[in-house]
Formats: C-alpha cells, structure tokens, sequence
C-alpha cells in the first residue's frame, strides 16, 4: 500500500515494504557511546593499555571502577567505543572540567586504546576524529592528553591528528 509523505509541498510516493527488512550485518567499526554493559571489554582494554605503561600498574578492579564512574556520570566524562557488530575493538576516555585560561569547557583525553589485532589501519584516527568532531559541536575549548614520553610513535601519532606540544609539564602527587 502506497504511504505518501510531504516534503515542501511535494508528496513522495514510496511503497512501505510488506515485512521488515532484516538488519544487514556488518563487521564495518563505528564509533558510539560506551554502556555500563561495555565495561568489562573496557576494563580488559585499559588493562592491555597499562600492562605497557612505565607510569602505571595494572590493576582489574581499580581500573573498572574508574571506568564505572566515568559511565554512571556523563556530566563528568564520557567514553566512546569502537565497535563491530561482534566486538569492541577500541576506546577513549573524555574528562570534563573547566579552564579558566579558556573560559569554557575543556576535555582531557585519557586511554586512547586499540585492541592489538586491529591497530595500523586507521581505527585510531577514527576514534580521536570522532572526539574532536564532538568536543567542536558541544563547543568545548581545548582537549588536552598525556602520551607516553618514550614513545615518540605515539606522540607523532598525535601531532599529525593536530595536537602540539605545550610549554606546561605534567606533575603529579598520588594520593593513594
């Protein structure tokens, strides 16, 4: 049966189909906002990311229940994934605060992570794109991120995305 719609006083015939059209499959990555039920992909991700980190030790539960806080509160942060139809095969970590040398919001970008099997073909572009098309529409002023001194792979990684080195250094006081 014919279903007419109007678009600037044009009517469009289009014939709705008789039974649904199966959802095609496909195993194309696409970049979308983590769930709760995402969080032990996550976990085993930053695990994987700081088991080859000199700042940081590994630790399961730690490691979940920061990326927990991060899903439960999306005022604060946000988390996006890199996903198949099967599998996460990525992640990002957004912080949210404020800068006053901006006057606005700004992010920090933590755990930029691809799964080993996958990296070399471009996901990890996708997904710091993908970041900075949203921090531009949610009008954010700066996103900052710390990458490993020793590597200078992955801070070339970075600077070709865009990001230049700053005249700040990071310090640090654990508190725990």
């Amino acid at each position: 049966m014919p279903v007419g719609r109007k678009y600037d006083s044009i009517s469009i015939m289009e014939q709705a189909p008789a039974t649904p059209l199966p959802r095609k499959i496909s195993d194309q990555p696409r970049v979308e906002p983590a769930t709760i039920e995402d969080l032990p992909a996550l976990t085993e991700l930053v695990m994987e990311l700081f088991a080859h980190s000199g700042d940081f030790s590994p630790d399961r539960s730690t490691q979940e229940r920061g990326l927990q806080l991060i899903l439960e509160q999306p005022s604060r942060g946000r988390i996006f994934v890199l996903r198949t139809d099967h599998r996460i095969i990525g992640m990002v970590n957004l912080l949210f605060t404020i800068s006053t040398a901006r006057g606005g919001f700004v992010i920090l970008m933590e755990d930029v992570v691809i799964h080993p099997d996958h990296r070399r073909l471009g996901y990890g572009s996708m997904l710091v794109k993908y970041v900075i098309d949203f921090a531009r529409q949610k009008d954010f002023k700066r996103i900052t991120l710390l990458t490993d001194r020793i590597s200078a792979e992955s801070q070339n990684f970075f600077h070709q995305l865009g990001f230049e080195y700053s005249n700040m250094i990071p310090m640090r006081l654990i508190l725990d």
